[in-house]
């Protein structure tokens, strides 16, 4: 049974209650919902908690998706957490301060890409440090000019939001597409896309905030040469 990933519709819940539908051959807990975002597209899984109708807490190190059409979530306990049975009822709590650093991170390297609108070939979402790696034909990148037109857009407080549209839709528009070695899911009939308002649309399932000013100033670290096309960014938030 598909969970309910209350992230995708509001990335500011910290919490939820829920009933725990199974739990995997690895001890993954699996609940009919959950806030928790589950790693892929270079997004971290979350960790929190899980805290039983009784107060019992179990530690929460990530959360993984366990099917393809990434429908299905589960929760993977900490080493020597009390296992959980089906049926039982439980608060699953995010640790939002990571959770909201991720936020701004992701929601930043959408500013990158629109700043150098090249071919995405790989990226990671930290919380003090997250990269984007980019196709691009030209060497000559410069640090504190990428900064500048970043922290421009950052600071027009741009409204960024979501939908959804349909597989064919998508397929029928491929230019929506930035990365190439992620592709968007597809095969559930609809894929999400995320707008940043008058700089950036793009097919993802990452947590983002509400306007890029929530981002706060950032700053390109370094440029490295990872080959003859390749040159990977890394930013920070200050």
């Amino acid at each position: 049974m598909p969970t309910d990933c209350l992230f995708r519709a509001d990335a500011y819940l910290k919490s939820c209650e829920a009933r725990v539908l199974s739990v995997t051959e690895q001890g993954g807990i699996v609940l009919d919902r959950t806030v928790f975002y589950a790693n892929s597209g270079g997004q971290p899984g979350d960790s929190g908690t899980l805290t039983t109708s009784d107060g019992c807490r179990l530690a929460i190190d990530t959360a993984i998706y366990i099917d393809a059409a990434k429908s299905e979530i589960a929760h993977v306990p900490a080493a020597g957490s009390p296992a959980l049975a089906v049926g039982d009822r439980v608060t699953a709590t995010i640790d939002w301060n990571k959770r909201y650093a991720r936020m701004r991170m992701h929601t930043a390297l959408h500013l990158l890409s629109a700043v150098l609108p090249y071919a995405v070939t790989g990226g990671a979402v930290g919380e003090s440090e997250s990269r984007l790696d980019f196709d691009i034909p030209e060497a000559g990148l410069d640090k504190d000019a990428i900064t500048a037109k970043v922290n421009e857009i950052i600071g027009s407080d741009a409204a960024v939001t979501s939908r959804w549209i349909s597989d064919e839709d998508l397929a029928a528009n491929p230019g929506l597409v930035k990365t190439m070695s992620v592709k968007p899911p597809m095969g559930t009939g609809r894929v999400r896309l995320i707008e940043i308002a008058g700089f950036d649309l793009q097919p993802c399932g990452g947590t983002h905030v509400r306007a890029t000013k929530e981002i706060g100033k950032v700053r390109v670290t370094q440029i490295e040469k990872k080959g003859k096309l390749n040159r990977r960014v890394r930013i920070t938030l200050m």
